[in-house]
């Protein structure tokens, strides 16, 4: 494993560029694993930290070393956290931070490259499901963000990959809950049910926009 790493049983020892961190002993909680002294048990170069472990730790490994310990995971597996600025493929705001820099949580695309120009107007058209009282709106946009400020609206409940084309043949599949010929449907079962089907596997309708939305640009 990179940088020397060793995986060890319980009560045994662990490498990691140098620096020794004493596996965990004993039973889990009430600072179980401590020393009897209460001090680190690293040893750097072979030399012991001695420094106070907190006393509510299950680990017998002081606080500085906890996070340089945290900070060689994190190397390998990043860390989950806000982006500095939103992301220029998807506009996704959630991200893992590296050592070497960003990459979107999302669509992974790293926060240090530039897209073309062209790739910068992607559009991905959407059928989308808004809520308000009982009510559904059944429409379509190729600027989501955009087109739902200008609607009122209580929830935006789903979005689908579709045109107007999509739009329309929805339309005639709930015709029975249409009401007046506007774009705004009965809350029935059937179209709940429906809109659920959409939703599986996407708790928020936007982070799926956004995954569309790389996607395309990802092909072009």
């Amino acid at each position: 494993m990179r940088g020397g790493r060793r995986r060890l049983p319980t009560g045994g020892w662990i490498s990691v560029g140098g620096t020794t961190y004493g596996a965990g002993m004993g039973e889990v909680g009430g600072g179980a694993g401590m020393d009897a002294a209460g001090f680190c048990s690293v040893r750097e170069r072979g030399v012991p930290c001695a420094s106070a472990v907190d006393p509510g730790s299950t680990l017998s490994v002081c606080t500085h070393h906890l996070l340089a310990a945290y900070d060689e995971v994190a190397r390998d597996v990043g860390v989950t956290d806000l982006l500095p600025s939103p992301c220029v493929a998807c506009g996704s705001r959630l991200g893992v931070r590296y050592p070497s820099g960003w990459l979107c949580a999302v669509c992974e695309w790293r926060q240090s490259d530039v897209p073309d120009a062209e790739l910068a107007v992607a559009r991905v058209d959407v059928v989308y499901y808004l809520r308000f009282r009982d009510t559904i709106k059944i429409g379509t946009s190729g600027n989501p963000q955009m087109r739902l400020t200008q609607i009122r609206h209580d929830e935006l409940l789903a979005f689908e990959r579709g045109d107007r084309h999509r739009e329309h043949s929805r339309h005639e599949q709930f015709a029975a809950e249409r009401l007046e010929r506007s774009e705004w449907f009965a809350a029935s079962d059937r179209l709940l049910d429906h809109i659920a089907q959409l939703r599986a596997g996407a708790d928020d309708p936007w982070d799926q926009y956004r995954l569309w939305k790389s996607q395309c640009l990802a092909l072009r």
